[in-house]
C-alpha cells in the first residue's frame, strides 16, 4: 500500500512540473479535459491528456520489452 502511495505521490509531482512545458504542445487543452472555478481557485483535471499520456506510456513499454 505505501508503494503505491508513493508512486501515486511521485507521479502527480512529475505530472505538475511537467504541466507547463506539455502545455506547449497542447496537452492540458483537450477536449476531456476539465478546468473549474472554485471559490476563486482554478482547478485543473486533465482527463484526457492522462490517458493520451498512458497510452503513449503504454507504447513505449511494449517497445522497449
Amino acid at each position: 500500500m505505501l508503494k503505491w502511495l508513493f508512486t501515486l505521490f511521485v507521479a502527480l509531482a512529475v505530472f505538475g512540473f511537467a504541466n507547463l512545458w506539455l502545455a506547449r504542445l497542447g496537452l492540458g487543452r483537450l477536449p476531456g479535459d476539465l478546468r473549474l472555478r472554485v471559490g476563486g481557485r482554478e482547478l485543473h483535471l486533465p482527463f484526457a491528456s492522462t490517458v493520451l499520456l498512458s497510452a503513449l506510456a503504454m507504447l513505449i513499454g511494449r517497445l522497449i520489452f
